[in-house]
C-alpha cells in the first residue's frame, strides 16, 4: 500500500510530463489540465491502497483513459448542440508550456549560455514540439510514453491497450516521421 508521501511524491514527479502529453492530444492547454487533474484525482481515490510500484502504469492508464472520455464527450457535445465556441479553441497547440523550463530543471542552470545559444535552443525545441503535436494519435502516444514517459515497450502496450509489436511499429514510424521533418529543417542528432 503506496503512503500519502508516496503518493504525493508520485503526482508531483509526473504532473508536467502528464499535462504536456495531454496538451499535445487535446490541442487545449485548459482542457488538458481538467484532464489531469481528474486523472489525479480517480489515483488517490481508487488506487491510494495500491503498492507505489503499480502507480505509474496505473495512472498512464487512467490519464489515456480520461483523455478518450474527453473526447468522447466532446463530440457528443459538438453532434447534440453544434455551438460553434467550441470550433474556437481547435487552433491551439498548447504552446503556453515551457519545455525550457523543464530541460532547466533537468540541465540545472542555464546562466552560462549566450542569448543567442538560449534562443536557438527555444527555436528548436519549439520545432520539434510542433513535430510531435502533428503525428498521428496512436504514433504520437507511443512516442511519448516510450521516449517522454520513459516505458518499456511492455508497459506501453499495457497503457495503450495494444501489442507491443504495435507499439514498436508506432515508435518506428514516429522515429522515422520526426526525423524526416526535423532533418528537412535542418535538425540534425
Amino acid at each position: 500500500m503506496a503512503t500519502d508521501k508516496e503518493l504525493s511524491d508520485f503526482l508531483k514527479s509526473v504532473e508536467k510530463r502528464a499535462f504536456k502529453r495531454t496538451a499535445y492530444t487535446v490541442r487545449d492547454d485548459d482542457a488538458a489540465l481538467d484532464i489531469v487533474q481528474d486523472a489525479m484525482i480517480r489515483l488517490a481515490e481508487k488506487y491510494a491502497d495500491r503498492p507505489a510500484a503499480e502507480l505509474p502504469l496505473l495512472f498512464q492508464r487512467i490519464l489515456s483513459n480520461a483523455t478518450m472520455d474527453w473526447f468522447r464527450r466532446r463530440k457528443v457535445r459538438n453532434a447534440v448542440m453544434q455551438n460553434l465556441s467550441d470550433f474556437e479553441g481547435a487552433g491551439e497547440d498548447g504552446s503556453d508550456f515551457d519545455l525550457l523550463e523543464m530541460l532547466e530543471t533537468v540541465e540545472g542552470s542555464m546562466g552560462a549560455e549566450s542569448a543567442a545559444d538560449i534562443v536557438s535552443r527555444e527555436q528548436t525545441l519549439l520545432i520539434i514540439e510542433e513535430a510531435v503535436s502533428n503525428l498521428p494519435g496512436r504514433q504520437r502516444e507511443a512516442f511519448l510514453l516510450r521516449y517522454w514517459e520513459e516505458m518499456d515497450v511492455a508497459e506501453t502496450a499495457s497503457v495503450m491497450g495494444c501489442s507491443e509489436g504495435s507499439v514498436k511499429t508506432h515508435c518506428s514510424r514516429a522515429v522515422h516521421a520526426l526525423a524526416k521533418v526535423l532533418g528537412a529543417k535542418g535538425i540534425r542528432p
